[in-house]
């Protein structure tokens, strides 16, 4: 299944596709590992500032799972521990990941796609995109890890209203409870999503870097976050060249020229 996920560099930003158009992009375990290998790649690559995963063809982000490889990695609790085992790994590696990324999200954004959505530090949809996990149709137990996810974002209300009838929300509606940040036509999904990303990819990283680290370690439960780690990023950025030219730049009044270090 390599080639059902690719990479593709522009600039600092490093784009994911997942592509698997004929069954709307759902994802196998071999494509969670695909996801996995190739954001490793671009962790180590320093021109890339950002990325941002996105579904080939014009009508999925991902639809979900593919339910019909269940039969031979998921049919039983046991194969299904298994399973989790080898995709957590890309899992905890977008969740945690160091850089920021963004979910550009047209048309069906199901299941295991809302899940990999919401592991995103952003999420930019284009009207006519639909969401929504049908777990409860289908009698999939969710992690709790994917529940407090979404809790994070939407509430606890909303997350049980989403995961209780399993039903589609509309694009509107998912800006409205903050599942999405940003709602845009079809047309200027790729722009916008492309601009919003250069402006990352033009900031401090270390700054981002350290913001992104703060905000991870204040959603973890208070007896395992590491604020200190947090705070040395935090205080790494004012011994760094970028700082000074930060500064330098800001009295010259011209854009600063970041280089992360």
């Amino acid at each position: 299944m390599p080639d059902k996920v690719h990479a593709e560099k522009q600039g600092t930003i490093g784009w994911v596709t997942f592509d698997h158009p004929e069954r709307l992009n759902a994802v196998t375990q071999d494509m969670w590992v695909a996801l996995g290998e190739l954001l490793e790649v671009y962790e180590r690559d320093d021109a890339v500032r950002v990325v941002v995963l996105k579904g080939a063809g014009d009508r999925a982000f991902v639809s979900g799972a593919d339910i019909s490889k269940f039969g031979a990695t998921r049919a039983s609790a046991e194969q299904v521990a298994e399973s989790n085992r080898i995709t957590g790994v890309a899992r905890k590696r977008l969740q945690y990941y160091p850089k920021p990324t963004i979910a550009m999200i047209n048309g069906y954004c199901l299941g295991g796609g809302l899940s990999i959505a919401t592991l995103c530090d952003i999420r930019i949809a284009s009207h006519g995109s639909k969401f929504g996990i049908p777990a409860a149709k289908l009698n999939i137990g969710y992690a709790p890890e994917g529940i407090g996810i979404l809790q994070a974002l939407v509430g606890p209300s909303f997350t049980r209203e989403i995961m209780f009838t399993g039903r589609r929300l509309e694009a509107e509606e998912a800006l409205r409870i903050g599942l999405i940040n940003h709602l845009v036509s079809k047309e200027q999904l790729l722009p916008f999503t492309r601009e919003f990303a250069e402006t990352i990819g033009g900031n401090a990283p270390l700054s981002i870097r350290a913001s992104k680290l703060s905000s991870l370690e204040w959603l973890k439960e208070e007896a395992e976050r590491d604020l200190e780690q947090a705070k040395a990023a935090a205080a790494a950025c004012f011994d760094s060249e970028d700082y000074r030219e930060g500064r330098t730049a800001f009295m010259e009044k011209r854009p600063p020229v970041f280089r992360g270090r």
